[in-house]
């Protein structure tokens, strides 16, 4: 399988092969979910918080004697069936959400979202992403060059959501140019990750040798331990 290589202008510079192992896997949509449901409910802060029975302040009083009022027995003010008592079975900020997921997992659900994407047109290869200046004004002229391959259209008309940009690695004056566009995710490619990049329709991916190689590695990494 072979990908166009283009430049920040729009043009041809060259071809790359795509290696199956990460651009052709099969579609995979329960693994999909799992991962990117548990990844969700990893990051989930909880912040509604109720008091139980012990937490409440006050009842450490027995309301009346235990027998012979003909009433029903308490033992306190603050038990769950009272007025102004605790709460039972209620939300908890204390509550751990964090769910596990393997790398290789992790990984494999990666690739199976890049391999869909290829598959639809949906990942560009661009040899280098330089802005020298950090103005959203070139930035914006890049996207217009690269809105002009067919196919990629939206990289300019999309309003939301409209690319994931994968970095070899940190550019601050890159990431200062894009800033102002809230439809691009800059980021590196080493953290790039299954809930990010199908929040986007685009995937840009710069210095494809290198993001390639260092891909390739995600499931590797596991057997050197």
């Amino acid at each position: 399988m072979e990908a166009t290589i283009y430049n920040q202008s729009g043009k041809e510079t060259g071809k790359i092969t795509l290696p199956e192992s990460i651009f052709g896997v099969p579609w995979n949509g329960d693994m999909v979910h799992q991962v990117v449901t548990s990844m969700n409910t990893s990051v989930r802060k909880p912040v509604a918080h109720t008091k139980t029975r012990g937490e409440v302040s006050g009842g450490g009083k027995k309301p009346w004697q235990q027998k012979g009022t003909g009433r029903a027995r308490h033992g306190s003010t603050r038990s769950p069936i009272w007025v102004g008592g605790g709460v039972a079975h209620g939300p908890r900020n204390d509550k751990n959400f964090d769910r596990k997921v393997n790398k290789k997992t992790k990984a494999k659900a990666l690739f199976a979202i890049l391999s869909r994407k290829v598959h639809d047109g949906e990942v560009l290869f661009v040899d280098t992403l330089e802005v020298s200046d950090g103005k959203t004004a070139t930035a914006k002229g890049i996207v217009q060059n690269l809105s002009g391959i067919k196919g990629y259209e939206g990289l300019f008309s999309k309003k939301k959501n409209a690319a994931y940009v994968a970095l070899s690695k940190k550019d601050k004056m890159v990431e200062r140019s894009f800033g102002n566009f809230s439809n691009y995710e800059i980021e590196e490619v080493r953290n790039m990750n299954p809930v990010d990049v199908l929040q986007y329709k685009y995937v840009i991916i710069t210095k494809p040798e290198e993001a390639l190689s260092f891909l390739g590695g995600k499931m590797k990494a596991d057997k050197k331990k």
